[in-house]
Parts: structure tokens; C-alpha cells; sequence
């Protein structure tokens, strides 16, 4: 059993279409084909969307996404056109919405480690490798590697895993051109990342990238009548929800980080409090006090990184 526990029924608004429901975003079409893609406040773990949300996560996602995208402008353009409110739209969409531009999304999750944890240490336990890369002896968990890695993993549907994929099976999939510019790109993304939020005092443990093509008009708007493809990043870049950030004064190899993130959710659920069986049931909801903790987590993400006061 996985995926919601409620989906969500999609709002209604005129001029746009909706298209998709996911974990987090929900997505919708303008009148001028373009995606409008709204962050909720609802939070995923195991591979469930939970019943309860996190007041003010959406904002914080779509507010450091814009943040971060400013800051990698120079090494690969993004897909936001504009982060007004489309006319007609709810209230509380404000803030937690962006307008991008379309793209053809490949089917990767590039993902960048620069310290070993999570699916990269259970595998490197078993085999040393992680995606097919050999690493040293002597690994544990949170250890810094010896240069970040690129450790791609397929798209997964809702309630399903990502799983981690060797280059060569990227290769396979998206062609060897295309792999290597996804694989020089990520790396790079991360390591200028890894940079910023290492001077404010957070270790950038992994991340993981989504990019998409765009063809750029040739004489008749298509890639035939000498259109260009490029890449372009997508969907949110370097939140609480997609990288692991801990903070670097508490830093211990050995042992499981502090984070900057829903551990706190994820600790809750699996601990006797919750009496949850991830077996055969759904995931209850979340205590007041998980919420306020996980809250104050995203939101010291937030001020940390960016050096603003989220009020």
C-alpha cells in the first residue's frame, strides 16, 4: 500500500487546465500553453502523501527554488517565466505559484552526493559501489566522498520507488549526447551550490536535479527547420524536499546527521507514538508538535541559506 491517503480534488480556475496531481505540486495549463505549478503544504514519507499538512511548506519551497534559480542562472537556464498570481486564482495560491515554460521532461532524477547516505550507504554496504561507481574502504554513514558523484535513479509514480540506475542505463535511455550534459550540469550545479550553502554554516549532503528540453524556434518552430535544443532545469532546485542539508557544526561520520528537513516526521511515524504498521495500513496523522518542528525546520532552511527573515 502506498500513495494518498486523500487526493486532493483539483480547484477549478478559468483559463487553466489542470493536469496532474503530484506528492507535493499540482499542475495546471495556461490558455498560452504554458504550465502553472502550484507547491502545496502537503508532505510525503515512505512513499505517502500524509493525511496532514505543513502550514506555510509550499511557500517556502517555491520562495528558495526562486532564490537558488537566481543563483545558478549563469550555469544553466531555468523553466520560471513569472511568479504572479494568474488571474482568477485563489488567494492562497499566492506565493506558492510559478508560471514556467514547458518543457519535454526526460525521464531521469539526476541526482548529485557529495556524502554518502541514504540508498547511496545501503548499497555502498553491499557492494562498495553506488550507481556502478566504486568507493573507498572505509565508508559510513555521512562521510564526505572523495569528489561529488552522479548517481542517476528513474522517475518514479506516486507511491512507488525511484530507483537508482547506472550512466550507462541514462545513456541508454537518453542517448550519450544528452547523459553527459545532464552529468556535467548536475555536478556542477552542486558544487556551486554545495559552496553557497557551505558558508552559511550547511553541509549540502545530495540533491537531486529534473531537466527537460526546450526547442528554441528555427524558421517554422521546430528542431527539423534548425530549432535548438537546450537544456533546462525544471521543476523546484535545492529545497528541504529535494536535498539533504545538514547543519555542518554538528557534522559527525558514523551516525545519522540532524537535518534540515521532515526527519522529524519520518521519526514520528516510525516510532512507537504513532503505532503505525507500514505494512497494511495508512499513516496517521501527524501531532501538533510535528507539525510546529517540522515547520520550523523548513523555515531555518530558508533564513539560513538565504540570510532573510522569512516574515
Amino acid at each position: 500500500m502506498s500513495g494518498f491517503v486523500e487526493k486532493p480534488e483539483p480547484v477549478e480556475v478559468p483559463g487553466l487546465v489542470h493536469l496532474h496531481t503530484g506528492k507535493v505540486r499540482d499542475l495546471y495549463q495556461n490558455e498560452a500553453g504554458d504550465l502553472v505549478m502550484v507547491a502545496s503544504d502537503r508532505i510525503s514519507a515512505y512513499d505517502w502523501v500524509l493525511p496532514t499538512e505543513i502550514p506555510d511548506k509550499g511557500r517556502v519551497l517555491t520562495r528558495l527554488s526562486l532564490w537558488w534559480f537566481d543563483r545558478l542562472a549563469d550555469l544553466v537556464p531555468n523553466h520560471v517565466l513569472s511568479d504572479e498570481l494568474p488571474e482568477g486564482a485563489p488567494e492562497d495560491w499566492a506565493g506558492r505559484t510559478l508560471v514556467c515554460r514547458s518543457l519535454r521532461m526526460l525521464p531521469v532524477e539526476c541526482v548529485a552526493r557529495g556524502y554518502l547516505t541514504g540508498s547511496g550507504l545501503a548499497e555502498y554496504q553491499q557492494t562498495r559501489t553506488v550507481c556502478g561507481l566504486a568507493l573507498p574502504e572505509g565508508l559510513v554513514d555521512g562521510s564526505e566522498l572523495p569528489a561529488p558523484i552522479f548517481t542517476p535513479a528513474t522517475k518514479a509514480a506516486v507511491g512507488e520507488h525511484d530507483e537508482n540506475v547506472s550512466y550507462e542505463e541514462v545513456a541508454r535511455q537518453v542517448g550519450a549526447e544528452t547523459a553527459a550534459q545532464l552529468r556535467q550540469t548536475t555536478l556542477a550545479v552542486y558544487s556551486r551550490a554545495r559552496d553557497i550553502a557551505r558558508d552559511r554554516g550547511i553541509i549540502l549532503a545530495d540533491t537531486k536535479f529534473e531537466f527537460g528540453h526546450e526547442t528554441t524556434a528555427g524558421s517554422a518552430g521546430s528542431e527539423a527547420s534548425g530549432g535548438e535544443v537546450r537544456l533546462v532545469l525544471g521543476d523546484e532546485v535545492l529545497t528541504p524536499d529535494s536535498s539533504r542539508f545538514w547543519p555542518a557544526d554538528e557534522w559527525e561520520p558514523g551516525r545519522p546527521q540532524p537535518s534540515f528537513d521532515k526527519q522529524f516526521v519520518r521519526d514520528w511515524l516510525t516510532s512507537p507514538a504513532s503505532g503505525w504498521d507500514r505494512r497494511s495500513e495508512q499513516p496517521p496523522p501527524l501531532p501538533q508538535e510535528v507539525v510546529d518542528r517540522t515547520r520550523a525546520k523548513y523555515i531555518e532552511a530558508y533564513e539560513r541559506l538565504t540570510g532573510t527573515s522569512w516574515q
